[in-house]
């Protein structure tokens, strides 16, 4: 009886230590998976700046002597229309670039707070993809900490993305709330939904999710909020909820705003 009774002992001492070491373990892989987040961010806000500052200040000094070189070749019938097809592809590029930089990280998002963020970004969103886009933006003055803005504009980023891929829909409504405990963002497709099956193994945070959705959870991990994701018939939805505890006050006001999808945004 001793025997087994101190056996008994060694077992659960060992259990305890494999379930201590697993812990950490899976802490530390948390750790891990923020800081690449925030690493991506921070590289992308470089990248963004690079793409502005240097391709497109490069781009623009070619339509210029593009453009001195029109002038001057006047007297040669064809070369006005060369240079002028030069222009164009110019400009053309200058807007692909400037989008793609605002794309990687929206200056906007550090100069003046998320809602205005989300709402160029829903306005582009909507011209690119032909889906109305219906924003619901908290009326506040003041601003979310950065890394909580950030946090959120990714989540409406990769949920807009879902949308245009995955639901048919031809409708999405973006709502940012602030209450006095919390600040909550909710994306809401009218499409055709997610086949049940599929959407319990999604909800498993261990489950093989991809890429998006796991990158929205660590987000919120890192914030101490809570990730939910609903979907029917009726369409999907995805509410990210951050308590008072992690952020600091919000932005601007914002009225609703109904964007259609000829908005002029890029």
């Amino acid at each position: 009886m001793w025997i087994l009774s101190k056996h008994s002992r060694q077992m659960a001492l060992s259990h305890a230590q494999l379930e201590s070491a697993l812990l950490e373990r899976t802490a530390a892989l948390q750790n891990l998976t923020q800081r690449l987040l925030q690493t991506q961010d921070e590289e992308r806000r470089k990248l963004a700046r690079n793409l502005h500052d240097s391709t497109g200040q490069t781009l623009a000094a070619l339509k210029i002597a593009a453009s001195l070189l029109q002038n001057s070749c006047k007297q040669c019938l064809s070369a006005p229309r060369f240079l002028s097809e030069v222009v164009a592809l110019a400009d053309q590029a200058a807007d692909e670039i400037r989008t793609m930089s605002y794309l990687l990280h929206p200056p906007l998002l550090d100069e003046v707070g998320l809602a205005c963020a989300a709402e160029w970004y829903a306005e582009g969103f909507a011209k690119r993809s032909g889906i109305d886009v219906t924003l619901d933006l908290a009326d506040d003055h003041e601003r979310l900490p950065i890394t909580t803005e950030t946090a959120l504009f990714r989540v409406l980023q990769e949920s807009l993305t879902n949308v245009h891929r995955h639901s048919g829909a031809a409708r999405v409504t973006v709502r940012l709330l602030r209450q006095p405990e919390c600040t909550m963002l909710e994306i809401r497709d009218f499409g055709h939904g997610i086949p049940a099956e599929r959407l319990a193994r999604l909800r498993e945070t261990n489950a093989e999710t991809g890429v998006g959705l796991a990158g929205m959870r660590e987000r919120l991990n890192e914030l101490n909020g809570e990730f939910q994701l609903h979907s029917d018939s009726c369409g999907t939805s995805i509410r990210v909820i951050v308590p008072q505890s992690t952020v600091g006050p919000l932005i601007q006001p914002r009225d609703r705003i109904q964007i259609s999808s000829c908005a002029s945004a890029d």
